[in-house]
């Protein structure tokens, strides 16, 4: 298959409800599901709730990098982590989702790139990795036939890559042996409280008691967390993908650019994007946090198409309710799986500059288009945290983009904090409070 996932395939994952769990998950994306298979080895009994299908948003719309290469410095452990439980995955799975080693390179239109390279080289050093700069030579005997439009390069060879919409439903599938029970078509409408505290859910086909509840939804967690008195301040923006028909090799892995971002598939053919660029849609949650995002909103405004209407029922449409009852329908059944149109402009700028850039290939023909909206968080960096208010309740979102690559190990990590063990990592920079405790808003890198 080489579609993003959507209601279009019949559910995979049908589980009975239980009456009572240990954890209940909300959402079947990699970090659910990565989460569920990290607690259910540790013996405990895991529900994941999805409203549509497993990796049917962001977790099979992505562009499959697994990178180290340009991540947040309090990031970098955490993915050095998940490269290791990939490889291991992939292993016990048997690779079905053609997981590889094929390096990934950032490639410099202008010396300042080529400077915030340099600059985030020392994080990867402190942590022991194989990134590199490569020069114009050098990145010519790399890349054949290329023209030269690059200063040069930033080279971590040990970066892999996957096919999302595989590699996902697959770790489900380990998830289901070890012992998680996944239910599609099972949307949560709330959280059941008692004394404030979480004892359990309600989903559309009933309530499940459990005495922890881990968010994990992706686009839709801001929505459900207000709704339960939760300030989340996560919004979303598309990204648009294409799939090439097959072309020569002219890198094995993955590389971007100011104008175009690519990786090699197992199929011949090339994901590209537009490498920075994509889409916003503007609703009342971009208004009331504003604020929060002026610095995002400052760097990457030129890399931005800003939509005054996001389409009915989105999580941040005009018409979407922010407030529902347990026993009614809620917005998360009204669109089970978000599949928003791409920008084909956006996506015809990305082939041609694939086609001048690999002037000996050309202009690559699209097979195939899709997007899908990333859950961000104004320093574009996630949310992983106990809720302080909601005892009980762990929240894990706002992957920024970052989601796919570092899910196996955000899913560990998440899986010791819901068991009050000793994580292993420092957690301050993406617990929840640093939005409302004064701190200053500080921007991940946007490598």
């Amino acid at each position: 298959m080489h579609f993003p996932i959507s209601m279009a395939l019949p559910a995979r994952f049908a589980g009975p409800l239980p009456e009572r769990c240990d954890v209940v998950v909300i959402g079947g994306g990699v970090i659910g599901v990565m989460t569920a298979w990290f607690l259910a080895e540790r013996g405990l009994r895991v529900v994941v709730c999805e409203k549509g299908r497993v990796a049917g948003e962001q977790s099979s719309r992505n562009w499959g990098w697994i990178r180290q290469q340009g991540r947040d410095p309090a990031e970098l452990p955490i993915m050095i982590e998940s490269l290791r439980l990939w490889q291991g995955l992939a292993q016990s799975l048997r690779n079905p989702f053609s997981f590889r080693q094929t390096g990934v390179l950032y490639l410099a239109n202008r010396e300042e790139s080529l400077a915030r390279y340099e600059d985030w080289l020392c994080h990867a050093r402190d942590q022991g990795l194989d990134s590199r700069m490569l020069g114009r030579r050098e990145l010519a005997e790399r890349l054949p036939g290329a023209a030269d439009l690059w200063q040069g390069a930033l080279f971590t060879a040990s970066d892999a890559q996957a096919e999302p919409w595989a590699a996902v439903p697959a770790l489900a599938a380990g998830a289901v042996e070890r012992g998680v029970t996944i239910i599609e078509d099972c949307a949560v409408r709330a959280i059941d409280l008692e004394a404030g505290r979480v004892v359990g859910v309600a989903t559309e086909r009933g309530r499940i008691r459990a005495p922890e509840v881990v968010l994990a939804g992706g686009a839709w967690s801001s929505i459900f967390a207000r709704a339960h008195g939760v300030d989340l301040p996560q919004l979303s923006v598309l990204a648009s993908v294409a799939q090439t028909d097959p072309l020569p090799e002219v890198h094995p892995g993955a590389a971007a650019d100011d104008e175009f971002a690519f990786r090699r598939r197992e199929d011949g053919g090339y994901t590209i994007a537009g490498g920075s660029e994509h889409d916003f849609f503007i609703g009342p949650d971009a208004f009331r946090h504003f604020f929060k995002y002026r610095k995002a909103v400052k760097k990457d405004f030129l890399n931005t198409h800003y939509r005054w209407l996001a389409p009915r029922n989105y999580p941040d449409a005009w018409n979407t309710p922010r407030t529902w009852s347990k026993g009614a329908p809620t917005p998360f059944e009204a669109i089970r799986v978000l599949n928003p149109s791409p920008n084909l402009a956006t996506l015809s700028r990305a082939a041609a500059a694939f086609g001048r850039a690999f002037p000996g290939v050309g202009r690559p023909r699209i097979r195939a288009t899709w997007a899908g909206m990333i859950d961000t968080m104004p320093d574009v960096v996630p949310v992983i945290d106990r809720a302080p208010r909601l005892p009980g309740l762990t929240i894990a979102t706002g992957m920024s983009g970052h989601g796919f690559g570092i899910g196996p190990g955000v899913g560990r990590v998440v899986a010791d904090l819901v068991c009050g063990r000793e994580v292993g990592h420092d957690l301050t920079r993406f617990r929840l409070s640093r939005f409302s405790d004064g701190s200053e808003i500080v921007l991940g890198p946007s490598l």
